[in-house]
């Protein structure tokens, strides 16, 4: 009976809309997750794969309040991108469509993220070429009404072929698409050299990289990147920044750096080790109706007091905890200070306080985890965070101790590893699988993990080819269930369906797990 029950008493809010679920990017199920006991269906994410590593940030799956699950598919070597809408009880295709999005040039071994999301009429949005977006009402039913958006204004896009290929080739989304409860949408754009003619918007303003917003009517506005940060060195959003709202959704949240948009798949950014694009920004908050400019902090190490790194191979976007505080993962510098943990920067709503930072923020956004989750927490903070606490082997002082991480952003410890003073640890729980020629375990392949209130539980997807359960109540890795035979993974979310089905990408398959 109580099977039953999950599947057909879906609670309100249950939709999986955008990134990390909410616009606050909480990653919080509505809905109790099932039991981790077999695979049910699974379906590529990506149809040509670049290699076996996985070096890709895939998109988020979504799911609607009746369960449909949408699923970004990346279909070409080197692009070329579809949605799939499926069936939650088998994965049959329900509908798909293709876009013409380009992918945004970052100078980086990881390919950026494709990041679709839901509004909750529902009505499902896309990126597509040119800084356009594309719409699907109806996405639980096989047909429904399509059309195309441009922030600038599509009568500036459909002008004549001419105008078509200019911005085609001259803007390009570069973060995944956040979706507020009014039905507004929010998203960051590059605008690189284009090769025949300037491009403008619908008041004859001259496009430069920005954050942009269209209302649920379909209008659309932007601001700069250099005006919102006050910093004429800005040259894009960071790449993969989806941006976060207020409690109140007043305030929109984003990073914003120096690191690329200079021409066209190419990157002014500058190279550091590993290969990643590197540079530096801020934090910035702006209002959610008008996007105008409210505050700005600039991302720094707390260790050095240098300007962290925003690399363009990060996936980490804000979080907006219930306090109103937001939290912001970064890279440290000078590499590897913090043996390439990179730092979660915490700060207060209005940007004027830096708070305590937590101790590893590469490439992760935190999630929202309710003091009541852990039974055997005796603080006095209301909520806590959950975050990757991985800790490389041979990269610093790194002894392959990767771990996930319960963390207390209002409590303090020293960090071992670089001795300042960070959020204090709840609970962690190492990785079980050994990394043979490497020290320790197989890293957790996480950029937002699913909380599960209903049965105070956490589910992480790792790089040793398993989909885990972290009981809280028991400090344990209760339930797993292999869905690959292990390789190097992208980092990638996990999702809870309105029926407490677990979706989870592994080797460029997602696989949907439960009883």
């Amino acid at each position: 009976m109580l099977i039953a029950a999950l599947c057909f008493a879906v609670p309100a809010g249950a939709q999986w809309n955008t990134f990390a679920r909410t616009d606050h990017h909480d990653a919080q199920s509505a809905v109790a997750s099932q039991s981790l006991s077999q695979i049910h269906w699974q379906t590529p994410v990506d149809l040509h794969p670049l290699t076996s590593r996985g070096l890709i940030h895939y998109g988020s799956p979504l799911i609607t309040a009746s369960g449909t699950i949408i699923v970004p598919v990346k279909t070409g070597l080197n692009g070329g991108f579809e949605v799939e809408a499926l069936q939650n009880s088998n994965g049959s295709v329900l509908w798909s469509l293709t876009t013409d999005y380009i992918l945004p040039g970052n100078g980086s071994i990881w390919t950026p993220v494709f990041g679709p999301a839901l509004t909750s009429t529902p009505r499902l949005y896309y990126p597509g070429a040119g800084g356009t977006v594309y719409y699907r009402d109806s996405p639980d039913s096989a047909t429904g009404t399509q059309g195309q958006l441009a922030f600038y204004g599509i009568s500036q896009y459909t002008a004549s072929a001419r105008a078509l290929r200019n911005f085609n080739q001259s803007v390009l989304i570069n973060t995944p698409i956040t979706t507020d409860s009014a039905g507004n949408i929010y998203f960051g754009f590059q605008v690189v050299k284009n090769v025949i003619d300037p491009v403008y918007d619908q008041y004859g303003t001259p496009l430069s990289s920005g954050i942009a917003r269209i209302s649920a009517s379909g209008v659309g506005s932007w601001t700069p990147v250099t005006t919102v940060s006050g910093d004429s060195g800005m040259t894009e959003v960071a790449m993969n920044c989806a941006p976060a709202l207020s409690q109140d959704e007043g305030t929109l949240y984003f990073a914003v750096s120096n690191g690329s948009g200079g021409s066209y798949g190419g990157s002014t950014g500058y190279s550091g080790s590993g290969g990643n694009t590197r540079s530096t920004g801020y934090l910035v908050a702006v209002s959610s109706n008008t996007l105008a400019p409210l505050a700005k902090a600039h991302l720094a190490d707390p260790k050095s007091g240098l300007y962290a790194t925003i690399t363009d191979d990060s996936s980490a976007s804000p979080t907006v905890g219930p306090d109103g505080d937001v939290y912001y993962g970064v890279l440290e510098n000078p590499c590897c200070e913090n043996n390439d943990r990179g730092w979660m920067l915490h700060f207060s709503g209005d940007l004027s306080q830096l708070k305590t930072p937590g101790a590893f923020g590469w490439d992760d956004t935190a999630s929202i985890v309710p003091a009541s989750m852990v039974p055997s927490y005796e603080g006095s903070s209301s909520y806590l965070i959950f975050t990757k606490y991985n800790n490389y082997a041979e990269t610093g002082t790194g002894n392959g101790e990767n771990k996930i991480a319960i963390l207390d952003p209002n409590a303090t410890e020293t960090d071992p590893v670089t001795g300042v003073t960070v959020m204090k640890e709840v609970m962690t729980i190492l990785g079980v699988t050994p990394n043979p020629p490497l020290a320790g375990v197989k890293e957790w392949c996480i950029n937002s993990a699913a909380v599960d209130p209903g049965t105070k539980s956490i589910l992480a997807n790792s790089e040793d080819g398993n989909l885990y359960r972290w009981d809280l109540t028991t400090n344990t890795l209760s339930q797993k269930v292999t869905i690959t035979d292990g390789v190097s993974e992208a980092y990638t979310p996990t999702v809870i369906g309105v029926d407490g089905t677990v979706y989870a990408i592994n080797n460029a398959i997602l696989f949907a797990v439960g009883q």
